[in-house]
C-alpha cells in the first residue's frame, strides 16, 4: 500500500488502485467472496490499511456469455413479432443478477420467443423496464430492435401510462400526489429514500379504491418517472407503507391481527404490489396499446380476507341489544 493509503479503508483504496474498470459495488463483492487478500488473509471492506501492506487480487473467472433459455410458464397478455408483454408473477426475477443466475424472466422470454433485442445487454436482452422479484403484473419487452429503441425513449420521456394496485396500512385522502426526488439510503444501501445525497425527481399519485375497517386502503396508484422502490418509498414515507413490504413496512407486521387476514398477509409473504395496466403507443405500428394484467392469487386471497372479515363483522338485522 502506498504511504498516502495509510488510515484509510481497504474497499476505498482498493478501488482506486483498480481503476475506473471497476465500480465500488464489484469492489465489495470480491472482498465479501475471498478475492481480495490483505497480507495473507482475507479482510473486512472497512479494514484500515498500513503504509507498506501487501494486497492481492484475484478474479473470478468470467461468467459465460450466453443465456440458456429455460421453459417456463409464463401469462402472455400480447404478442406480436416486435414485442411480448406478459403478466409477471411475484417472486420472479426480471433479469440475471448477483444470486440469480437461472430461473429468470428472461431465461423464459428467451425461450418462448427464441430471439430477443440485442440492444438490452448480454444479460438483459429485450428489457426495457423492470418490476422488484416480489411486485406483480404487466411488464413489456422489445423482440426487435426497433421496438426496443422506440420503448426505451417512451419510458424515458413519460408516455408511458402506469398504474398499480396497492393495498397499504392506513387511511389516506382519497386522492394524493406525491413528488420527492428518490436515491440511494444514507445509511441503508438496500433501501433507497427522498433523503438519499444524490436524489432524482420522481412522481406519484394516487387514489382510494377501497377502504378497509380493519385499518387498510386499497389504492390505484399511478408513477409518472419510474425510480426504483419508487411507490414503496413513497407510500412508506407518506405513512402508508404497503403491506407485507418487507423492506418499508416491516415494522407494522406485528400490527396484523390474528386471524384470515393474518394468515392470508404473511402466505403471501411479499408486499402487496401490482402492476395493473400498461398504456403505450406501440413503438412500430404506432397502435394505441392499453394492457391489463389481472392479480394473482395471493393478493386476490388476501382481498378476500378483508372483504369477509368486515362482512362477518357487520351486525345482523333485528338484532339489537
Amino acid at each position: 500500500m502506498p504511504p498516502a493509503a495509510a488510515g484509510r479503508r481497504l474497499d476505498l483504496v482498493t478501488h482506486e488502485l483498480l481503476g475506473p474498470d471497476f465500480s465500488r459495488t464489484q469492489v465489495q463483492r470480491l472482498l465479501k467472496t475471498g478475492h481480495i487478500i490483505l497480507e495473507g488473509v482475507p479482510a473486512r471492506p472497512s479494514t484500515r490499511v498500513k503504509a507498506g501492506q501487501k494486497v492481492v487480487v484475484s478474479l473470478p473467472p468470467p461468467e459465460p456469455d450466453e443465456l440458456t433459455p429455460e421453459p417456463m410458464a409464463l401469462k402472455v397478455l400480447f404478442e406480436d413479432e416486435h414485442l411480448i408483454v406478459v403478466n409477471k408473477e411475484p417472486g420472479l426475477v426480471v433479469h440475471p443478477a448477483p444470486g440469480h443466475k437461472s430461473a429468470t424472466l428472461v431465461h423464459g422470454l428467451l425461450h418462448h420467443c427464441g430471439a430477443m433485442a440485442q440492444v438490452g445487454g448480454r444479460l438483459r436482452p429485450g428489457i426495457v423496464h423492470r418490476l422488484d422479484k416480489d411486485t406483480s403484473g404487466a411488464l413489456v419487452a422489445a423482440k426487435s430492435d426497433l421496438a426496443h429503441r422506440g420503448l426505451v425513449a417512451a419510458f424515458a420521456d413519460g408516455k408511458v401510462d402506469k398504474k398499480y394496485l396497492a393495498l397499504v396500512w392506513g387511511y389516506p385522502p382519497d386522492r394524493g400526489e406525491i413528488a420527492t426526488g428518490i436515491g440511494r439510503h444514507p445509511n441503508d444501501r438496500k433501501k433507497m429514500s427522498s433523503r438519499g445525497r444524490r436524489t432524482k425527481p420522481a412522481s406519484s399519485s394516487w387514489q382510494v379504491v377501497r377502504r378497509f375497517k380493519q385499518g387498510f386502503s386499497l389504492l390505484r396508484v399511478r408513477i409518472h418517472t419510474g425510480r426504483t422502490h419508487q411507490i414503496r418509498v413513497h407510500l412508506s414515507e407518506a405513512g402508508y407503507p404497503v403491506v407485507g413490504d418487507p423492506l418499508y413496512g416491516r415494522r407494522r407486521m406485528g400490527n396484523l391481527p390474528p386471524g384470515p387476514v393474518q394468515e392470508a398477509v404473511r402466505a403471501a409473504g411479499r408486499q402487496l404490489l401490482h402492476a395493473l395496466r400498461l398504456g403505450f403507443a406501440h413503438p412500430v405500428t404506432g397502435q394505441k396499446m392499453e394492457v391489463m394484467a389481472g392479480l394473482p392469487a395471493d393478493f386476490r386471497a388476501v382481498l378476500r380476507a378483508l372483504t369477509t372479515t368486515e362482512a362477518t363483522r357487520r351486525p345482523r338485522p333485528g338484532l339489537g341489544g
